[in-house]
């Protein structure tokens, strides 16, 4: 894994340095797909620096082909970092250190703030999954990591065939609606590590609920649900005031969950799951056509484990278990760690979307393991021996039909989500991934409690119904009373061979989460530093349907490649919505932080 590079100025808590992003490909078609490519002339790249709020730069304004790249920054920090998908957000979480809280305490607060700020993303509606780093407390100690799964999870009344005859209920509307997990989650990592009051870490996104301007990201997304924003009142009166969109940069309010986040600050987590929140919470899902119950919530709770553990190349990851696909992620790692990986050849290239494409076969297999019958089959995808065992299958000269990478379900393609990336100057650590499934969840909003609820039951799977190619649907996955949804999740942090703090990593993007994650790892092996990998381009392939997606950034020339090896190829606008990526790094005393421009993310550090 590459270094990076760049020097502190001292004037200043941290700096934003130039990023080293592979030049534009030429846009020409890679195939004959529904979208049509024309050859266009590249256009140089168009650089400006600005002062954006006190000593904020604008790194480079990169025009790709025909349209401009979201601007992309490297933060360059002494002390700690926070690598989040808003702005806002990571200068909260970087306050919180400043203040003399710890990476539990900032993520927490970060967190809060993505609900308020990127409510189409995650909030105390949803759920999701965190890995943690407790430093080592003298110098022959070991750290250790913890994952906690806040998922949220299937109401009491949930059954295997509750969504047969209306599969849309799943996505949309109360039938939607898991139990959320978030706050309950937020509150057991911070009754373990936090050090800060709980009150002091909501505080600052109680003061944004009621009132901040809308940034560019929702600015781009509400008028996607035209009908939703302008015809459903619980909607409208937030998100079109006067019977139109509003705009970026114009005053957006969420006054009621003002009051609800004041209400956990003051009252803590039961709050959320017991009295006049939660009864709210289950009239407005009862409302509209859902089973969730006050039990449900006040029997919600969490789970708190060891951390999955992998090796790849000496380092150690650590990563969350099924029903994420941290496994898979190790698996992955695993193929790629028995080949020459010195350069980005197009071989290398090939095995990427290989290993990928057994890596998803392997995904197949994971599932709640409270709920699995043979959890073997999971436990073995992580291992160094499961991979020896695929790898002999993994042609170097070209790819196959799914089938042959022996998938044994198909599994429903998740959605969504948000990451935060936290280091403290202690090396406390910690990668958390939150959310509410489809953009903006279920599309139920509580009027009045402010909540946004998730729709993490589309997440689960739908018997009898197969896909185009004939695979039938999990059973693994399948709705349950109780029961966690599988997800693409893998919230990482990865040791350095002496045990030292290296990277916390994750992302966003539903199915893409992972293989993005993975990309990103190697692009640091291939020499990147932490924001040039994020931002380079991604393949991605999840074997149906059969073609590998790639960012019109990627190099022509290995698209060609892959080409010749059977690979149907697609070119896809780089700024579309797709896997995000949050990481922080440390390199010797420096801390390197970036949040992905695909989502218009900016980090924080000091």
């Amino acid at each position: 894994m590459g270094t990076s590079s760049g020097k502190m100025a001292s004037s200043a808590d941290y700096t934003l340095l130039p990023l080293t992003i592979p030049p534009p490909c030429s846009q020409r078609r890679i195939t004959r797909t529904l979208n049509v490519y024309k050859l266009l002339t590249l256009v140089g790249v168009a650089v400006s620096c600005v002062y954006l709020f006190h000593n904020w730069h604008c790194v480079s304004n990169r025009q790709h082909v025909g349209h401009t790249r979201n601007p992309a920054y490297l933060i360059h920090a002494k002390h700690g970092a926070v690598a989040s998908e808003n702005k806002r957000c990571s200068d909260i979480g970087v306050k919180v250190l400043k203040d003399g809280g710890n990476a539990v305490d900032a993520v927490i607060a970060a967190t809060f703030c993505t609900g308020v700020v990127n409510m189409f993303s995650s909030g105390i509606g949803g759920g999701g999954f965190m890995t943690v780093r407790i430093p080592p407390t003298n110098a022959t100690a070991s750290s250790e990591v913890y994952t906690i799964d806040f998922r949220e999870t299937a109401p009491a009344l949930a059954n295997t065939t509750m969504y047969k005859s209306n599969p849309l209920s799943a996505a949309y509307g109360g039938l939607a609606v898991g139990v959320p997990g978030e706050v309950r989650g937020l509150d057991e990592a911070h009754r373990r590590w936090g050090s800060l009051p709980w009150k002091t870490l909501i505080e600052p996104s109680i003061s944004l609920a009621a009132g901040w301007e809308v940034d560019k990201e929702l600015g781009r997304r509400i008028p996607w649900y035209p009908d939703l924003m302008l015809k459903n009142p619980d909607w409208s009166a937030i998100f079109a005031p006067d019977g139109r969109f509003l705009k970026e940069g114009e005053k957006i309010c969420r006054t009621n969950l003002s009051r609800t986040l004041t209400t956990i600050a003051e009252e803590g987590a039961d709050a959320f799951y017991t009295g006049p929140i939660a009864e709210s919470i289950v009239r407005k899902a009862r409302l509209t056509g859902g089973i969730l119950s006050e039990e449900d919530l006040a029997n919600y709770t969490v789970k708190v484990e060891r951390a999955l553990e992998g090796k790849y190349h000496g380092k150690r990851i650590y990563t969350t278990h099924a029903p994420t696909s941290g496994a898979v992620l190790i698996h992955m790692l695993n193929l790629m760690e028995s080949f020459d990986l010195k350069e980005r050849s197009a071989v290398n290239v090939h095995r990427l979307v290989e290993a990928m494409k057994f890596g998803f076969a392997a995904r197949t297999r994971i599932c709640d393991p409270d709920f699995a019958n043979h959890t073997y089959k999971i436990s073995e995808i992580p291992t160094k021996e499961f991979a020896q065992q695929i790898l002999k299958n993994l042609t170097d000269d070209r790819t196959h039909p799914p089938s042959y990478y022996n998938p044994i379900f198909d599994v429903k393609t998740d959605h969504g989500t948000s990451h935060t990336s936290v280091i403290d100057k202690n090396g406390m650590s910690v990668a958390l991934t939150s959310t509410v499934n489809l953009v903006f969840g279920s599309q139920v909003l509580d009027p009045e409690t402010g909540i946004i609820l998730n729709d993490e039951m589309d997440d689960f799977s739908i018997p009898d119904i197969p896909n185009q190619f004939g695979l039938y649907p999990s059973p693994y996955n399948f709705p349950e009373p109780g029961k966690r949804p599988l997800s693409s999740t893998a919230p990482t942090i990865i040791e350095n061979r002496d045990g030292t703090f290296y990277l916390a990593i994750g992302g966003s993007g539903g199915s893409r989460i992972f293989p993005a994650i993975f990309q990103v790892l190697l692009n640091l092996g291939w020499g990147l530093d932490i924001s040039s990998a994020i931002e380079y381009g991604r393949l991605h392939d999840q074997l149906y349907p059969t073609v590998v997606d790639a960012d019109d950034v990627y190099p022509a020339h290995l698209l060609r490649d892959l080409e010749t090896r059977g690979h149907t190829v697609e070119v896809s606008d780089i700024n579309r919505v797709a896997a995000v990526i949050q990481a922080v790094l440390k390199e010797g005393p420096v801390i390197y932080a970036a949040s992905d421009s695909r989502k218009n993310g900016i980090a924080a550090g000091y």
